[in-house]
């Protein structure tokens, strides 16, 4: 009768985390990733001012875009909390 839930359904059990189990971490970068989408690369940025000025705008909105997502986890983790 342990796994039964309120309403009378069997709870889901997960298999246990092995602890050598691998993880894998991505590192990102934030001016590869906006020069990757733009086409561009370090040295059209370091040539070409208006170059410089389209990949700095572009750089910002990705912040600022990383900024408000992590704020809205946050927001999500306090909310289920409390």
């Amino acid at each position: 009768m342990s796994n039964l839930g309120i309403l009378g359904f069997r709870r889901r059990h997960l298999p246990p985390v092995t602890a050598g189990g691998m993880e894998y971490v991505l590192l990102q970068h934030p001016l590869r990733r906006v020069l990757a989408f733009r086409g561009r690369s370090i040295d059209d940025v370091v040539n070409d001012r208006v170059v410089k000025n389209e990949v700095s705008g572009y750089f910002k909105l990705q912040k600022q875009i990383e900024r408000a997502s992590e704020t809205i986890d946050l927001e999500r983790q306090w909310n289920d909390v409390a």
